[in-house]
């Protein structure tokens, strides 16, 4: 099996070298053949980070993170157990080890338990640009955090307090290996900035955010501008209304869109679908999203915040098709589930790689605004109302009340409403502005009706 292991490495951010979690890794494989598994792998990990966050222009609190792990799953037969540890030495790794064997010993067989299929092991290692380390004196993030507080303070004399400014910086690095020969692992890194901020008035208090996140800095917003979108959008709520229930369009707003794919995902991936606990069991070849609807699985995006060549399990990750003219193409799918289903992994163990959702038309804010006329734009949702079994969707909210296409007040106390599967299907327009913040990625999305429960 090739070695995919990047050997980009940074003393001064990592403890241990490559070589030594890959030593760890081998020994790890060799103790378990030795102990009786007939296979086995194992994930050794490191990381290390920094917050600084600053309020009304004082360092609120400075943190910082190291820590380090290794996990052991070893089978039996068809005898699965699983340790894991957070200390290196010799000693810890062989009781790891020995723990791992000794419940496997006592556990039930698994028919669907085991390593992946061998043939969809990755290898192939593209460079994805996953690794920028910010080398960030604590004294200079203090300061950017208070610059970018100052910037939304600044705006108006009703921005009356803050929750702060937060500036962080993290890297990570990791070894997975197997007893089929697998071994490979990457650096990589995670950097972001936040303001959250209060504004008042005569009509109450309300508060807002505004955050940016990414592998490189210098891929971040600038921080002024994310001070000034917290403070502008704290603005705007001042003045809140409730309003009568009533049966609307409702615009996700391209911050929170994203969460809707994130319940489809859900729904079509493998625990949620051996269980029978989704409402798209059996839904490839089916009609889910209006035909102008495209979702694509990118692994393998430079500097994408879910980018990999391999899932948790050392599959291979590819490019595909999840819904292609709104019909459902894949799952997915790690191996456990894929056996139980009958179906081989599409190398989503761990969860999804860069899932972007596309239309045909992709329309400006202002469009969207235009083509809805009448309803509700949603800035916030608030709580968990998702029934993944049946598809109900009730959701606290928070956002705007739009009249012939203008924003007219802003709205507060509100529940939406509705069933996902007509959500979906009901999806009229997408907006063309994507917010990058993780592993799903859209622009605000257009749904034609809901129920919004007001007064």
């Amino acid at each position: 099996m090739n070695n995919s292991i990047d050997r980009t490495e940074s003393p001064q951010i990592f403890a241990c070298s490559t070589e030594i979690l890959q030593d760890i890794a081998t020994t790890i494989l060799t103790l378990a053949r030795k102990g009786g598994a007939n296979a086995c792998e194992t994930h050794i990990s490191e990381g290390s980070g920094q917050n600084v966050t600053a309020r009304m222009g004082e360092v609120e609190t400075i943190e910082y993170t190291r820590d380090k792990g290794l996990s052991v799953t070893v089978y039996i037969g068809q005898n699965r157990g699983n340790a894991s540890s957070s200390d290196f030495s010799p000693r810890a790794i062989e009781e790891t080890v020995a723990a791992a064997l000794a419940i496997a010993r006592y556990t039930a067989a698994d028919s669907f338990a085991g390593l992946a299929e061998a043939s969809l092991l990755a290898t192939n290692f593209p460079d994805l640009g996953l690794y920028h380390p910010w080398s960030l004196p604590v004294e200079q993030a203090i300061e950017l955090a208070k610059q970018c507080e100052a910037a939304a303070l600044a705006i108006d004399k009703r921005i009356i307090n803050s929750e702060g400014a937060s500036v962080s910086v993290s890297a990570a690095q990791f070894i997975y290996a197997n007893s089929l020969g697998f071994i490979g692992g990457y650096p990589s890194t995670s950097h972001s900035i936040g303001c959250a901020v209060i504004a008042g008035d005569e009509s109450g208090m309300q508060r807002d955010y505004w955050y940016s996140v990414a592998r490189a800095r210098d891929d971040l917003e600038r921080i002024d501008a994310i001070g000034q979108k917290a403070g502008q959008r704290s603005l705007a709520r001042l003045g809140a209304r409730k309003i009568s229930t009533c049966e609307a369009s409702v615009l996700f707003d391209a911050s929170i869109a994203p969460s809707l794919l994130g319940y489809f995902v859900q729904a079509i991936s493998g625990a949620s679908l051996y269980r029978k606990s989704s409402f798209l069991l059996d839904s490839i070849g089916k009609q889910v999203f209006p035909d102008n609807i495209q979702i694509d699985e990118s692994p393998h995006l430079v500097k994408g915040l879910a980018s990999h060549s391999f899932d948790d399990e050392g599959v291979a990750t590819h490019a595909r098709k999840i819904v292609e003219n709104g019909i459902v193409q894949g799952y997915f799918l790690g191996s456990y589930a894929a056996r139980k289903l009958g179906m081989h992994s599409t190398g989503n163990a761990g969860g999804n790689h860069n899932l972007i959702l596309k239309n045909d038309a992709p329309l400006p804010f202002d469009a969207l605004l235009r083509r809805m006329g009448k309803g509700l734009l949603v800035t916030e949702l608030l709580g968990h109302g998702v029934n993944l079994v049946t598809g109900d969707y009730s959701q606290g909210a928070a956002g705007f009340w739009v009249e012939q296409g203008e924003i007219c007040f802003p709205v507060e106390e509100i529940t939406i409403a509705g069933n996902l599967q007509t959500m979906y299907r009901g999806i009229v327009a997408v907006g063309d502005e994507i917010i990058v913040r993780g592993s799903r990625q859209c622009g605000a999305l257009l749904i034609d009706r809901m129920t919004i429960a007001g007064t």
